[in-house]
């Protein structure tokens, strides 16, 4: 039988509830799946690879008491308040498995009488609308997915703070973030961001087959390796820092997502002397990778690659084409 593990967040700051997710990714047991709840008072949470200056009116959000957060996942920004919930499933990775993880959420709402489907590279939908964002990290012994449920977010403030791209609009169809977005509760006018809770809890227990164990979220932020990596994820470097000079060159948008590249060239020597990639792909490492790839490369020829990733190609092409 699997080890079951539930935390529910007791507090509304996006970099204590991060750190706290953080933990338990690097720390958990073995054999172990936890599922943690969490909820983040106004908040802006962009994807690993992303400027935030591309993602978010950053000034208006501060100026207005809002918070930045950069996530440890790739995909996309996503608006953060009261009216919804968050979920991270943190599972060892012999047992991590996402369609299961989704079906929680799944199971959970068909209780409440609404059919949800997957959709995309990483959406849950109802009626046609995206209600939940997900991404995804490997750990070294645990996997990581997260995602939020909307419930009665403010559409108002979510496209007040939120940049969202042309081209992603037009792909998806839609005029607006608001259009393309449902807050459950226009569907379920009783269901909430707090009495959701157990149900998601009781269906976490009915898909796992097991009894879940509560583990006292004040007792993990107490802990120092806690609120060492709130003070790192928190810091200025951290969220802003190689973001504050980013001058986009190059900009595409492809199935895999978008892609915004800022490049420094050495014209005397032709090579590409600095290289900064934004991007709201689902797989972080993999921009890591283009950077180290073109870094230092010549101008004049596309550098050679021994790989088949579908991501690294097009960046290259995008450069070079």
């Amino acid at each position: 039988m699997n080890k079951l593990q539930v935390v529910v967040s007791n507090q509304y700051d996006p970099f204590l509830n991060r750190a706290v997710e953080q933990h338990l990714t690097d720390n958990q047991e073995e054999g172990m799946v936890t599922m943690y709840l969490w909820k983040n008072q106004r908040t802006v949470v962009i994807g690993y690879n992303q400027n935030p200056y591309s993602e978010c009116n950053v000034q208006l959000l501060l100026d207005e008491g809002g918070h930045l957060m950069r996530r440890g996942t790739g995909g996309g920004a996503v608006y953060h308040d009261l009216g919804n919930i968050n979920f991270s499933f943190i599972a060892d990775k012999k047992l991590y498995d996402v369609r299961k993880q989704l079906s929680v959420i799944q199971d959970t709402l068909l209780s409440y009488g609404l059919q949800t489907e997957i959709s995309g590279r990483n959406d849950l939908t109802c009626e046609g609308r995206k209600f939940s964002g997900n991404a995804f990290a490997k750990g070294q012994r645990n996997n990581l997915h997260h995602g939020t449920i909307l419930i009665k977010t403010d559409g108002a403030m979510m496209q007040r703070y939120l940049i969202v791209d042309k081209a992603k609009l037009m792909k998806n169809g839609v005029k607006s973030v608001a259009s393309r977005v449902i807050n459950l509760s226009e569907l379920v006018p009783e269901l909430t961001s707090e009495n959701i809770k157990q149900p998601l809890i009781a269906s976490f227990e009915k898909v796992y087959g097991g009894k879940a164990n509560w583990l006292d979220f004040d007792t993990l932020i107490n802990k120092p390796e806690v609120q060492a990596i709130k003070d790192q994820i928190s810091g200025h470097d951290f969220l802003f820092g190689r973001w504050e000079h980013f001058k986009t060159t190059k900009k595409a948008r492809f199935p895999w997502g978008g892609v915004e590249i800022a490049l420094q060239v050495d014209e005397a020597n032709a090579i590409i002397k600095d290289i900064q990639i934004a991007s709201d792909c689902l797989e972080p490492e993999t921009i890591l990778e283009a950077e180290q790839l073109l870094q230092g490369a010549s101008t004049k020829t596309m550098p050679t690659f021994d790989t088949d990733n579908e991501i690294t190609r097009d960046i290259v092409n995008l450069i070079y084409g």
